[in-house]
Parts: structure tokens; sequence; C-alpha cells
């Protein structure tokens, strides 16, 4: 849902949202959101410029295409 499945392909700015809340929302640790943050920053599916940008190619990441 944050990639914006079936919209156009310009990175998509999110509500800013500490790790701890990311973490309770999708059930699991600050830790592993953190390790899986920094992953797809290093890859460049995310940006950290102004609050979190996700590119659209984070979501084929994810679905497996």
């Amino acid at each position: 849902m944050l990639a914006s499945y079936g919209k156009d392909g310009r990175p998509k700015k999110i509500p800013k949202i500490s790790q701890n809340e990311l973490a309770k929302r999708i059930g699991t640790n600050r830790g592993r959101v953190n390790f899986f943050m920094n992953k797809f920053r290093k890859r460049g599916h995310i940006d950290y410029k102004g609050g979190i940008q996700i590119n659209p190619s984070l979501l084929s990441v994810v679905l497996g295409d």
C-alpha cells in the first residue's frame, strides 16, 4: 500500500512514522524494521530525504516480480 500499487511510477512520500510505530503496525520488532529499511535504502528502493520516499521498484521486490 505504501508503494502506491497501481499508481504512476513516481516515488511517493509517506507521513513521518517512527520505526517503533511501523513495527507495531506490521507486527514485528524495531530491529527487523531497521534491518529491512537499511537494506531497502542501500538498494535504492527508499530514501529518507524529508521523510520516507518509497520508489515503485520496492513493490516488484516485495511481490517477487
